[in-house]
């Protein structure tokens, strides 16, 4: 006997996998983090004016040259000041004599002689004076603008080794924590920090290592008994001479276990797909999602849900067993949380850089400030009934959201108005 699939979580209203949250949170409702105003630190006001975002290296930049520019500015000024102490200091001496004398035609005595002169002085000065002015400023702001240049440059050679910690830690962030920075050069507080960060790195990747090793074999474990009684519950179901009331305690047990069973191998599941792939093959996504829709028809069928699809061509990489328990987790949520006559819409096509799956569904109305943690283990939205177990373990969207970066990929969970989810999946290409 095959122990049946795990239960998914799903995308219509979430099952224990989604983004769903307790039926009472402990706090307000939050708007998404997307719509959350940017925290200011009081000196972020400083830059308020300016016309870009104001960088660590944008900072550095008008740093450098503003101090460049300050001292320029300092310098032409003292350099101005001793310039024009030392002009006053060539003023042409007086002369003194009887009579007249001719100057250009005309006829002069001393004091208009003197008085010519000391006009004559004080002109070609502040010629002069505006002359070094000018080509002073000119001079300044050209170097300005060299600084300012050199001062961008400079900042860039200096933050380069926090942009390769800044891309790395992105790439943790997508769950690959195998990466490292390894950052080489002079052992100053960068290459410390980029240390201090690779030290963390190999604490958190034991960690999880641990964790996800610890479920798969306690899930493995687990596997077997359940299997025994599985087998023992179904042996006495099947004697005739069993009164009605061992019956039905036969069939409650059975679908207890059976339950077990489904979170045990969605457990197997999520510890599995929480790993990175290594060996990705070209997948029809298409196909996938086909192979999931048969699967999923007969459900729909009992829950009066239609079922509806639309799938393009499309070529992914990865797993493709994987990928079937992604499209096929999403439709059963899809179906599951659901309303009577309803509809389940499934759509794959073809995106910039991979291929991209799409789930949509009627049903109750999920609040946006919801979706925060629909993707965590055996949670649920408020107001889904945990009491049912017909709607799964709490697992399928948690699985999904393993598959999807396992892959690389990206998963979106989006509130219909009148009801219901849209999950939006992609899959980088080959």
């Amino acid at each position: 006997m095959t122990t049946p699939p795990p239960a998914g979580g799903p995308s219509g209203a979430p099952a224990g996998g989604p983004r769903a949250l307790p039926p009472k949170p402990a706090h307000p409702p939050r708007a998404p983090r997307l719509h959350q105003p940017a925290h200011h630190t009081p000196g972020d006001g400083m830059l308020a004016w300016l016309p870009f975002r104001p960088t660590i290296r944008m900072r550095l930049t008008l740093l450098y040259g503003g101090m460049f520019l300050m001292a320029g500015v300092v310098l032409l000024l003292l350099m101005y000041v001793f310039f024009q102490d030392s002009v006053q200091t060539l003023a042409p001496r007086k002369f003194d004599f009887s009579g007249y004398i001719t100057v250009d035609g005309v006829q002069v005595n001393s004091g208009q002689f003197n008085q010519g002169l000391t006009s004559d002085y004080l002109a070609r000065s502040h010629t002069a004076l505006n002359t070094l002015l000018r080509k002073s400023l000119t001079m300044l702001v050209c170097l300005a603008v060299i600084a300012f240049a050199a001062g961008y440059a400079m900042a860039g050679r200096v933050l380069r080794p926090l942009g390769r910690i800044t891309r790395t830690a992105r790439d943790v962030a997508s769950s690959d924590l195998h990466r490292r920075i390894e950052l080489d050069g002079p052992d100053d507080e960068l290459k410390e920090l980029a240390d201090t960060f690779d030290d963390m790195l190999d604490r958190l990747d034991r960690s999880f290592d641990s964790q996800r090793r610890f479920v798969a074999n306690a899930s493995h474990e687990l596997r077997t008994p359940l299997a025994i009684n599985r087998t023992l519950l179904e042996v006495q179901l099947s004697d005739p001479e069993a009164s009605p009331d061992l019956q039905q305690l036969g069939k409650t047990l059975l679908a207890t276990n059976e339950r077990s069973e489904q979170l045990v191998e969605g457990l197997l599941l999520l510890a599995r797909s929480e790993n990175e792939l290594t060996e990705r093959r070209p997948v029809e996504l298409s196909e996938v999602a086909t192979r999931a829709l048969e699967q999923t028809r007969a459900e729909a069928g009992r829950r009066e849900v239609e079922l509806r699809s639309t799938l393009y061509p499309t070529v992914v990489a990865g797993n493709g067993v994987l990928l079937e328990r992604l499209a096929l987790n999403l439709l059963q949520n899809a179906v599951r949380y659901n309303t009577p006559g309803g509809w389940v819409e499934l759509t794959t096509a073809e995106v910039p850089g991979g291929g991209e799956l799409v789930v949509s569904n009627t049903g109750p109305v999920v609040p946006q400030y919801e979706l925060e943690h629909i993707f965590e283990p055996f949670r649920r939205i408020k107001g889904a009934d945990r009491t049912r177990s017909d709607k799964g373990v709490g697992l399928g969207l948690s699985i999904v959201r393993s598959v999807v970066r396992a892959h690389g990929g990206a998963i979106e969970a989006t509130p219909r108005p009148g009801g219901g989810l849209t999950m939006r999946v992609r899959i980088p290409g080959p």
